[in-house]
This record gives C-alpha cells, sequence and structure tokens, in this order.
C-alpha cells in the first residue's frame, strides 16, 4: 500500500487505546478514534466509584499519543464494502482499516423485575447512577449484589467497608475462576467485613422486586438496593452491520484478530472472538489484543506476513476493600492453580495493576511499539490443541450432518 493509511478504532477502551498509540509508529499512518465520550472510563475502578472512592475516569490527553484524533460520538453502523462508519451525531467516516473494539457491558437480565429494579454496573453512566442511589440511600439499608464474579466480590467488599449491610448471591459458586484455595482466603475477607455470602444452585435469583431477590429456592431476601453484576454482554454492532459474530455478538476472526469477512476488518479486547474461541473478558486480555491487532495491520502494512494471537500471562486480581485483595496465579492455558497472594499485599498489587494499565497505555503513547506482554512465552501449544480439538468437533458434526 503505498500513501496515507487511515485506521479508525471504533472503541477508546484499554484495547482501543492501546492500538490507536501502537499504529502511531509508522509516519503514514493517520488514526481516529471513536468513542462515545471524551474521557477513558477506567472500568477496573468502577466498583470503587459505587463506593465512593474513586470517579473512574481518565483525561484521554494522559494516556493517548498527541497524533490521534478522537471523535467523540457512537458509530451505528459499519459498511465493510464501502470502507466507511456511520456516525450517530450524522456524517461517515471513511477508513482503510478499522479496528473493532467495541468492549462489552452488562447482559440484559432476564429475570423477572431485575430491568426495573436493579442496578447494573458495568458502564460509567450504570456505576454514577447506582452511586447517586447510594448516596441517598441511608447507611443502614440493606443492599443485595446479585452476581460473585470480580466485579460482584469487589462491589460488595468496597460496601461492606464503608459499614452498609451487604448481602453477596453467588447463584453458584464464590468466584468461578478461583482456585478452591483463593476462594476460602476471598471467603475469609468478605465474612471479616460482615458480608453475607449465600453460594450454590439454589441461590440463583428468580425475580427482583423493589425491595427484596427472590431465589429459586423461594428464599427471599429483603434489599433496599439491588447490585445486578451477573453476565455480560457486547454490543450489537458488528452483527447489526453484518459482521460474522458468534452467539454473544463477538466478531469472528482468525488467529490474527482480522475478521473472516473482511482483511481490512481486525477485533480486540471484549468484543472479539478469534477462531471462535475467544479469551476471557478482561483488563490482562483486552490490552494485549489491542496491540495484537494493531501490530496485524503494520504487518501488513509493511508486506509481512501477522503474527498469530499468542497470550501466555494469566491471572485474576480482585481487590476486597481498601485494604486487602487477592492475587489469583494460573497456568498458561488462564487455568487457577493453587498459588495466590492475598491481605495486604494483595490489595498492593490490585493498586499496582490498576495503576499499570495506564502506565503501558502512557508509554506506547510516548514510545509505540514497547509493549511486549502480547508476547510473553507460552500459551502457544494449549491454545493450538484447543482449536486441532475444535476442527475434529466441527469435522465429525459435518460427517453426521451428511
Amino acid at each position: 500500500m503505498t500513501g496515507n493509511t487511515h485506521v479508525v478504532v471504533v472503541g477508546g477502551g484499554y484495547a482501543g487505546v492501546m492500538a490507536a498509540n501502537r499504529l502511531t509508529q509508522r509516519d503514514d499512518v493517520t488514526v481516529t478514534l471513536i468513542n462515545p465520550r471524551e474521557e477513558l472510563v477506567h472500568r477496573v475502578r468502577l466498583h470503587q466509584l459505587v463506593g465512593g472512592s474513586d470517579d473512574a475516569l481518565v483525561a484521554y490527553r494522559d494516556v493517548l499519543a498527541e497524533r490521534i484524533r478522537l471523535v467523540a460520538d457512537t458509530v451505528t453502523r459499519i459498511d465493510a464494502a464501502e470502507r466507511s462508519v456511520t456516525l450517530a451525531a450524522g456524517g461517515r467516516l471513511g477508513y482503510d482499516y478499522l479496528i473493532y473494539a467495541a468492549g462489552s457491558r452488562s447482559a440484559e437480565p432476564t429475570v423477572p423485575g431485575a430491568a426495573e429494579f436493579a442496578y447494573p454496573m458495568s458502564v460509567l453512566e450504570e456505576a454514577q447512577r447506582l452511586r447517586a442511589v447510594l448516596d441517598r440511600t441511608p447507611a443502614t439499608a440493606r443492599v443485595t449484589v446479585v452476581g460473585a464474579g470480580p466485579t460482584g466480590i469487589e462491589t460488595a467488599a468496597e460496601l461492606a467497608e464503608e459499614g452498609r449491610a451487604v448481602t453477596l448471591v453467588c447463584g453458584g459458586a464464590l468466584g468461578p475462576y478461583l482456585h478452591d484455595r483463593g476462594r476460602r482466603s476471598v471467603a475469609g475477607r468478605l465474612a471479616k467485613l460482615g458480608v453475607t455470602v449465600l453460594e450454590g444452585s439454589d441461590t440463583e435469583g428468580s425475580a427482583v422486586t423493589s425491595d427484596a431477590v427472590r431465589l429459586v429456592s423461594g428464599r427471599e431476601l429483603p434489599a433496599e438496593v439491588t447490585i445486578w453484576t451477573a453476565g455480560f454482554a457486547v454490543p450489537d454492532l458488528a452483527a447489526r452491520s453484518g459482521l460474522s459474530t458468534d452467539a454473544l455478538g463477538r466478531v469472528l476472526t482468525d488467529e490474527t484478530l482480522t475478521s473472516v469477512d473482511d482483511e481490512r476488518v481486525l477485533a480486540a479486547g471484549d468484543s472479539a472472538a478469534p477462531s471462535g474461541l475467544p479469551l476471557r473478558m478482561s483488563c490482562l486480555n483486552a490490552t494485549p489484543l489491542g496491540a495484537r491487532a494493531a501490530d496485524t495491520v503494520l504487518s501488513r502494512l509493511a508486506g509481512r506476513q501477522p503474527d498469530p494471537l499468542h497470550q501466555g500471562l494469566y491471572a485474576q486480581c480482585i481487590s476486597l476493600g481498601r485494604k486487602a485483595g487477592i492475587y489469583q496465579f494460573a497456568t498458561r492455558s488462564d487455568v487457577a492453580v493453587g498459588v495466590h497472594i492475598g491481605a495486604g499485599l494483595g490489595a498492593r498489587i490490585k493498586e499496582s495493576v490498576c495503576t499499570g494499565i495506564l502506565g503501558h497505555l502512557v508509554k506506547e503513547a510516548k514510545r509505540p511499539g514497547t509493549f511486549r506482554l502480547h508476547r510473553v512465552p507460552g500459551g502457544v501449544a494449549k491454545r493450538r490443541e484447543l482449536l486441532r480439538a475444535q476442527q475434529d468437533d466441527e469435522a465429525a458434526l459435518a460427517e453426521r450432518a451428511v
């Protein structure tokens, strides 16, 4: 390709900012980042926003390379054939390459009453609304958090540390990703904070009212405020635009994060499904995937074959209030092991992770191409094994269909 290349990045979260910054390695590449807000939502701090200790916002000028054009708008449609996007405010914007990094949000709850009476918090506006509700609610009011993944655990701990009476409804296991040892550590800390933890399949929610949560067991939990953290979804922009997606709406790509439909469209972060085997939705994966998508574009511009996906660093880090946390170690195939760091050191590691995410973005803005975590050795063999198993399953299904 000759002349200037215009790359549009849809979504200004961790993956989108990393991709945009990394693309500035070449002077003949112009980058436009389209995001609904004029500030980066530091998503790993949304539970702190709800708890009142942080606003979870970062000015783009602090993390985005100066050369990048920021458009505060929403993309309503992607036209891959015309290589353009339509903006909500009106008009269209053309591109040579597009990186789809639209992120994720709360899944629409299917439990009766949850949409009307429960408060999600996976995006900024939801968390701000919830904080306002808590500010108007007496400190003695009972709070029920539904969902015991990292968001639910962190929110329950944050509010309990404020002195609120909190019940955490797991709907299954507490911290499903965690190893049993890590789970016991988290349960112990929550107990010290006074959080009532309800585990097991009979703790799934069956209905939500203005002042209670009903479980499938028939038990009813009084709740002046119900917080819903059960499940994530992705925007339907890709599917509405005619791109191939998985059942959740994530863009189907090959191992270089290139769309199976169009080599000029790539996907990164929570909205990407490479080879139909998406990585776990997390900031840990989002930033490296952003770097990988940018590297694919840069490789094509240089006439080189792009490298395939290579993720080999996995863990889960959860804060348990401001004074404790857990860092759960995992294998290179993203399976938790029996080693973790907890208590105060866990909290310090969690805080270093939160600041480190921004540090990676800032460094990439100033010195594009320096980020290396998407090239950590290991993990390749396991992913290849999973891909082969998937191909074998698909071949068997096709044979049975014939």
